[in-house]
């Protein structure tokens, strides 16, 4: 979940690492640290990266490893901010990632007379790479391959040694690692955004693999020093997709950006007369899914949320029993898959751990695996049998929007070609196949009412405690409104279906402990109504986000949010945008950093 960028070629690297550390901040923000060529120590600050760039203006030397933190072994502060290095200082290391047996080693290297200088895991390779140069005569190649052998765990890992400045070695296990090809230089990270700065070319390192990197070129080979061949990537994404352009915050754009969310997601992939879904991730299994009879759907976050919306999407349009699990959950139990069932994977970055470690267990059953991920080339990416794209471009706020929006509308999508490879009728198809495409004019819509959704937002901005509640396809919403509220207003939300409110929830009901209810007109509306009176019964202030043209909902709510009409299956695509709306409102009303939530990361690459 750290980040990690790494720099080698002509130009003076300290100028580069920073910049690539800045758009690496939203994988963690506690500390950074920069060490160049020739620098006889790191420079290391707590806090966001722009702490550590003033440090930094002394570094000199064309080569470099960078990082930011966000902490897992370690209080943040300077003294665990990376880069690490060894007894000498010789030795210099950055990792992302967990170092599940770094007590035993350490223990073993305190004892040969190492001393460490923090409280961290990562510190541990460090020392463990100068062991081995001892036995090895001082081959610093070699000793890094023996240490990562030794390492049971995650990482990925940028290591330089101090007598060869233009050298840059990386490897992963677990976490992601990408290199950027330039003309005489290179770059390395842990995902493409800080690359596209420099270059789209791009090579993905897989688990076990190892890299060695100067401004001459580089090899990719196996621990055992086996070499291997791979032809480098090109990344989709422009440079401006990474930048505010203009907007305040990230989360604020990505909202903004999600009619065109939508509409990448589905360009090209639909035939509107024969109300058929084509998805070419999915054509050399087609034929294999069609006899498919259930689907397991794992996600962490709001891609488990997704995951439960599709769910819906799946049993009642393609008729395939469904369940959703949340991966850090499956990858512990026993699975009780056959020849018959699939899984599939959502996941934004396409490295989350557990949703990775679920698969992978599944594919050693087995189970035929599928994945919804953004990035392409990314680990979930290649690791599947086949998968869908969400096009989504990248999303550089921490609380996932537009990401979820397209998770949505793919899982749309896949329900519509599983539908009519099954018994959806054609005239069903193509009602759904045209209904999404008027989605992205009716969140343009809901966008344009933004100001109004401000301005209810800042009546709630002190509330303590909120309650979100939903029927049928609109109750992971509730629970997905909920988290993102938690996630960057800080304050205490709970998601419920609406109809668990006599199950308990209604005990917390007063005045000071507002409800948000997602009631649209559909086939669960009435009872929502009924739930909504029992709030109000208990004097509990209550905003509804109705269907456009319900005044009726005006006599039993306190504020109404409006969304324009849409299949009941397709509502959520609409639902959740005021949600997103709402918190990213009531945060930054509250003075908090919404694109930066306290104690999260982007990309959950560690358990």
């Amino acid at each position: 979940m750290c980040g990690i960028f790494a720099y080698t070629g002509e130009k003076r690297a300290a100028g580069i690492l920073i910049d690539g550390l800045r758009v690496l901040e939203y994988r963690g923000y506690d500390s950074a640290g920069i060490y160049t060529a020739g620098s006889s120590a790191a420079v290391r600050a707590v806090g966001t990266v722009r702490n550590v760039a003033d440090k930094a203006a002394r570094l000199t030397g064309t080569s470099g490893i960078a990082h930011t933190r966000w902490a897992t072994h370690g209080a943040p502060s300077e003294k665990n901010a990376h880069p690490h290095t060894d007894c000498n200082k010789s030795v210099w290391i950055v990792h992302n990632g967990i170092i599940e047996n770094y007590k035993k080693l350490r223990e073993r290297l305190t004892e040969h007379g190492h001393s460490f200088a923090s409280e961290t895991d990562s510190e541990v390779l460090a020392h463990l790479i100068e062991e081995h140069m001892k036995a090895l005569g001082n081959d610093f190649e070699a000793s890094a391959r023996a240490a990562l052998k030794e390492i049971t765990g995650t990482y990925g890992v940028a290591l330089m040694h101090k007598s060869l400045p233009g050298t840059v070695i990386t490897a992963r296990m677990g976490s992601p690692i990408v290199i950027g090809i330039g003309s005489g230089e290179y770059f390395i990270a842990s995902d493409p955004t800080p690359i596209l700065h420099h270059t789209k070319d791009v090579v993905y390192l897989n688990d076990g693999e190892f890299a060695l990197i100067s401004k001459k070129g580089y090899t990719i080979s196996t621990l055992d020093n086996a070499a291997i061949e791979r032809i480098p990537s090109t990344i989709e994404w422009n440079i401006d997709d990474v930048k505010k352009g203009g907007f305040e915050h990230f989360m604020l754009k990505e909202i903004i950006e999600e009619p065109e969310v939508i509409l990448n997601a589905i360009r090209g992939r639909l035939v509107i007369e024969e109300g058929l879904a084509q998805l070419g991730g999915l054509r050399e299994v087609e034929d294999k899914l069609a006899g498919i009879k259930r689907l397991v759907i794992v996600g962490c976050g709001s891609a488990y949320y997704a995951g439960v919306v599709g769910k819906y999407m799946l049993e009642e349009y393609a008729g395939i029993p469904t369940e959703v699990e949340i991966g850090s959950e499956l990858r512990y139990r026993k699975m009780l898959f056959d020849e018959e069932t699939a899984i599939i994977g959502i996941s934004q970055s396409g490295e989350t751990a557990d949703t990775l470690a679920a698969i992978k267990e599944a594919q050693r059953k087995g189970v035929m695996t599928l994945g919804i991920v953004n990035a392409v080339g990314s680990t979930i990416a290649r690791e599947t049998e086949a998968g869908v794209y969400n096009h989504a471009g990248p999303e550089i706020g921490v609380a996932s929007t537009k990401a979820f929006l397209s998770q949505l509308s793919v899982l749309a999508l896949f329900t519509l070609f599983l539908g009519r490879q099954r018994d959806m009728s054609p005239v069903m198809g193509k009602r759904i196949a045209e209904e999404l495409l008027l989605l992205p004019g009716k969140v343009e819509r809901i966008l344009n009412d933004r100001e109004r959704i401000r301005t209810i937002a800042h009546k709630y901005e002190q509330t303590r405690d909120f309650l979100y509640i939903g029927r049928k396809y609109n109750s992971p919403i509730a629970y997905e409104g909920a988290l993102k509220l938690k996630e960057v207003s800080y304050i205490h939300a709970e998601g419920y279906g609406a109809g668990e409110m006599k199950h308990g929830p209604l005990a917390m009901i007063d005045e000071a402990f507002p409800t948000f209810a997602i009631a649209p007109k559909d086939s669960v509306y009435e009872k929502m109504i009924s739930n909504i009176e029992e709030i109000k019964a208990r004097k509990g202030r209550v905003i509804a986000l109705a269907t456009e043209g319900d005044m009726t909902i005006n006599e039993h709510v306190d504020d109404v949010i409006y969304m324009p009409k849409t299949l009941e299956m397709l509502s959520p695509i609409l639902s959740v945008v005021p949600l997103q709306l709402f918190a990213y409102y009531i945060a930054t009303a509250r003075g908090f950093n919404v694109d930066r939530p306290r104690n999260l990361a982007k990309s959950v690459t560690v358990e």
